[in-house]
């Protein structure tokens, strides 16, 4: 059974950073498509930042420069690094995986979000002005 368990959030002030985890656990397939995604009340669910198996990275408009994704493979975790964080990143932050994306580990990520099958159960992220 695939299971992701976020954690690291928390409150932090605007132009501080956080970290968040990703643990993975149960996932045996040999190709992995993971992204970072946040939810606000009321709005989409929008893809944040991209990973896959060929170790290529994909950021949103809004977080690029500022976020960094990364994955420790002797851990099986996935991170993501926020620094000069903003009042609009606040918001649930959720990680997901699946192993079908294939080359399209970007599109999957920022318009395609519901086809992933693995979810975690999202953390809160909140940046005070």
């Amino acid at each position: 059974q695939v299971q992701l368990v976020e954690s690291g959030g928390g409150s932090v002030q605007a132009g501080g950073s956080l970290r968040l985890s990703c643990a993975v656990s149960g996932y045996t397939y040999s190709t992995y498509c993971m992204g970072w995604f946040r939810q606000v009340p009321g709005a989409e669910r929008e893809g944040v930042a991209s990973l896959d198996n060929f170790g290529r990275t994909d950021y949103g408009y809004s977080v690029k420069g500022r976020f960094t994704i990364s994955k420790d493979h002797a851990k099986n975790t996935l991170y993501l690094q926020m620094n000069s964080l903003k009042a609009e990143d606040t918001a649930m932050y959720y990680c997901a995986a699946d192993p079908g994306a294939g080359d399209n580990c970007d599109v999957w990520v920022f318009r395609h979000y519901n086809q992933f099958e693995y979810w975690g159960q999202g953390i809160m992220v909140t940046v005070s002005s």
